[in-house]
C-alpha cells in the first residue's frame, strides 16, 4: 500500500542554540554586533526563546532577523522595558511560524528622542473624569489628572493625549476618545474587529470571557489596548507631523513585518496604518492561559541550557 506523502514526517527543526552556533550564522551576527556586545545579544534572543514557547516554533531565521533589527536600531526585546518585540504568528501560506519584528510605544519614544529635534515629547491615557476640554483649533487641552498613582491605575482610560514640541518651540497635540480609538482598531485589525471588536473587549476587561476562549483574542489589541493606542497615537503624531531620523523611518516601516535574511519585510497585511494578523500570539506581555503539556523534545531542551554555555560555545572559537 503506498504511503501518502502528505502524512510523511516533517524533518525536525533545527535548535535555536544549534542554529546559532553555524559559523555563516555567527558571521551575520558579528558583522552587526560584534565584539563584547554579542554576548548580550545572544543573551537576550534566548532568553526571548525561553520565555516565550510559541516563539521556540518559528523558524530560526525569523527570530534572528528580528533580533538583529532591534539591535540595529539599539533597542531591547526585553517584554519590561517594552520597546520592541519578537512576535510569533502562523504563516499559512508558507506553512510555518515566523517571527514578527513587533515596535512598542516606548521603541517610538526612544528612537524619537534620540534624534535630537524633540524638546518634549509624551503620551498618555486620560482616564475617566480627568479631561475637562480639548480645542482641536488651538490643540488645548484641559485636564484635572487623579492624584492618587493607584486608583488612576485602576481607572479606565476614556482617551489617549499625544504631543510634542521642537527645540525650535514648534508644537503638536492630538487627542482621540477611545471610541474613536476603537473604531480605528476594528478598521486596520482584523483580529480585533472580526472577534467582536469593542464589545469583547469590554467583556474582556469584565473578565466575562472563559478562560477556555481567551486563547482566541490574542492579538495586541485585546490583551493590550492601551498599549496599542499610546502607539498609535504616536504613530500618527509623528508620521504626520514630525521629523522622522533614518532610525525612526526604518522602524515604522518594518514595523509589524518578518524581517527576511536579505533586510526586506514581509508584511502580513498592509492598510493604510496599523497591520495585523490573526494568528499572532503575544505571549510576551502575558503568561499563556492554557500551556499545553507536551513530550520532552531533544531539539527544544537544548536550547535551554545556561545562556553562560550558550554564549561560550557560540563565541568559543
Amino acid at each position: 500500500m503506498a504511503v501518502n506523502n502528505s502524512l510523511a514526517k516533517k524533518p525536525a527543526k533545527m535548535g535555536l542554540t544549534a542554529y546559532l552556533s553555524q559559523d555563516a550564522v555567527k558571521k551575520q551576527i558579528n558583522n552587526v554586533v560584534g565584539g563584547k556586545n554579542g554576548t548580550r545579544f545572544i543573551s537576550s534572543i534566548v532568553s526571548a526563546a525561553q520565555a516565550t514557547p510559541a516563539l521556540q516554533e518559528c523558524t530560526n531565521p525569523s527570530i534572528l532577523s528580528a533580533a538583529l533589527l532591534g539591535e540595529a536600531l539599539n533597542l531591547s526585546p526585553s517584554p519590561q522595558l517594552g520597546q520592541f518585540y519578537m512576535v510569533p504568528f502562523d504563516n499559512r501560506k508558507k506553512g510555518c511560524k515566523e517571527a514578527q519584528f513587533q515596535l512598542g510605544y516606548k521603541g517610538y519614544i526612544q528612537l524619537a528622542e534620540r534624534s535630537g529635534y524633540y524638546k518634549k515629547l509624551n503620551v498618555l491615557a486620560i482616564k475617566e473624569g480627568e479631561l475637562i476640554r480639548y480645542d482641536p483649533l488651538d490643540e488645548e487641552i484641559e485636564v484635572e489628572l487623579i492624584d492618587d498613582d493607584v486608583i488612576r491605575e485602576e481607572t479606565p482610560a476614556m482617551g489617549y493625549y499625544a504631543m510634542f514640541e521642537y527645540e525650535n518651540g514648534f508644537r503638536k497635540t492630538m487627542y482621540w476618545s477611545k471610541k474613536k480609538m476603537m473604531a480605528h482598531a476594528e478598521k486596520y485589525s482584523p483580529a480585533f474587529g472580526r472577534n467582536g471588536g469593542a464589545k469583547t473587549l469590554e467583556l474582556l476587561e469584565q473578565g466575562k470571557i472563559p478562560e477556555k476562549d481567551l486563547w482566541k483574542y490574542s492579538s495586541f489589541w485585546f490583551k493590550d489596548f492601551d498599549g496599542m493606542a499610546l502607539k498609535t497615537m504616536l504613530r500618527q503624531l509623528i508620521s504626520k507631523w514630525g521629523i522622522m531620523s533614518i532610525d525612526l523611518q526604518k522602524a515604522i516601516d518594518k514595523d509589524m513585518a518578518v524581517i527576511q535574511e536579505d533586510g526586506s519585510a514581509d508584511y502580513v497585511e498592509n492598510t493604510a496604518d496599523e497591520i495585523d494578523n490573526d494568528n499572532v500570539v503575544a505571549e510576551q506581555e502575558i503568561k499563556e492561559v492554557q500551556p499545553e503539556t507536551k513530550a520532552p523534545d531533544p531539539e527544544k531542551e537544548s536550547d535551554q541550557r545556561e545562556v553562560s554555555d550558550i554564549e561560550a560555545e557560540f563565541f568559543n572559537k
